[in-house]
């Protein structure tokens, strides 16, 4: 798997990827409005393209997280049901590995983001982050195809508990980046104040070992806390430098596509989008809600592709270094509604996840879907 993360890097980017539930252009985030870059710094051409090329499984009931297999196969969860499924991404045949025990589904909680364990190949584990009664925490399951379908997964071992929940804002999404630490989007769970008290979990990017320790070299001493700020993060991604990108829900104005520096304060809620303030970090792009309301992200070829969720397409944000090369480009507008995630697959292609039977969106048949497409 750090074999496998070495080349996305080398090919100039690292996968790691709602709220407001629209349609319209976005101006570059430098002025009014408007997730990595190759390694050599070079930038990504200014105008891209998008051919989806094949619906892989559909039928999928609210898909939030999705986990690519080092021997083939993707593995989905569903934040209602608390399953984690197997898609053969040949056939498009769907196994179920079992339910993960614990998840209280209710609003936007539940079975949000899935990760694989960096040693995968030996300890066989999949993180995941999810929704109880109480909390949003963070466990690992043994995953073991041996067994029967419906009893491959083993019991959650609770990795890290106590981020707040609400019935929006929740964050969810979970990666292990490049430096094989555990990154977690959190949201402030509907209590703006809590994304500037440092000694709350929710509205943070928090980093953890494996084991859901404080990482070493975090910006404050013993604290999981990497930056905050935040309102609601659900995309993570690393370009070729090894550098965070996260997206962000704003609230009625800007959503985000933030450059994410350690101990940052990304400006929620005392700023949506730019600010004039210098104590906080300004995104390199900005969109109105209606235009995004963004989940997932991915880098590929030294672009950052983000998932829009109420804004029902995939935008395209060319990367020079950590600032947009050129302004956003939007794909598949309406065509597929609601995209959840989008993670880098194989070359120039991604995956990507919708999300209209999340009860937001007005499902089509067929809903919901694993698409593959091509990116450039």
């Amino acid at each position: 798997m750090l074999a496998a993360a070495a080349l996305l890097l080398a090919a100039g980017c690292s996968a790691g990827s709602a709220g407001s539930p629209g349609d319209g252009p976005a101006t570059p985030g430098g002025t009014a409005p408007g997730g990595s870059a190759r390694a050599t710094g070079s930038a990504a051409p200014a105008k891209g393209s998008v051919k989806v090329l094949r619906t892989v499984t559909e039928g999928l009931k609210t898909p939030w997280g999705l986990a690519p297999l080092p021997g083939g196969g993707l593995l989905v969860s569903s934040r209602d049901d608390g399953t984690i499924i197997r898609v053969d991404e040949k056939t498009g045949a769907k196994t179920e590995l079992g339910q993960v025990s614990g998840v209280s589904p209710a609003g936007e909680g539940g079975l949000l983001g899935i990760a694989l364990s960096p040693g995968f190949a030996s300890d066989h584990m999949i993180y995941a982050y999810f929704t109880t009664a109480s909390d949003n925490r963070i466990a690992r399951l043994l995953y073991d195809e041996r067994k029967p379908p419906g009893e491959q997964l083993g019991a959650p071992d609770t990795v890290f508990k106590g981020i707040p929940k609400g019935s929006v804002h929740n964050g969810g999404r979970i990666a292990f980046g490049p430096d094989g630490m555990l990154y977690a989007g959190t949201g402030e769970s509907g209590e703006r104040g809590a994304a500037q008290d440092r000694k709350s979990l929710g509205g943070k990017i928090l980093r953890l070992t494996p084991d859901g320790e404080p990482a070493p070299g975090n910006p404050f001493p013993g604290s999981p806390v990497y930056s905050y700020g935040h309102r609601n993060v659900q995309g993570l991604a690393w370009d070729g430098q090894q550098r965070l990108y996260a997206s962000e829900f704003g609230q009625d104005t800007w959503d985000e596509l933030n450059a994410i520096k350690p101990g940052g304060d990304y400006g929620w809620p005392v700023a949506e989008g730019r600010s004039s303030d210098a104590a906080f970090q300004n995104p390199l792009a900005q969109w109105h809600t209606d235009d995004a309301s963004p989940s997932g992200i991915a880098c590929v070829g030294g672009v950052i592709w983000m998932a829009g969720l109420k804004g029902q397409r995939l935008w395209r944000i060319p990367l020079k270094g950590t600032q947009a090369a050129a302004a956003p480009q939007a794909f598949l507008t309406g065509t597929y509604g609601r995209l959840r995630t989008v993670v880098a697959a194989a070359g120039d292609k991604v995956w990507l996840v919708t999300s209209n039977t999340d009860g937001r969106g007005r499902p089509k048949q067929g809903d919901d879907r694993v698409l593959e497409a091509q990116v450039r």
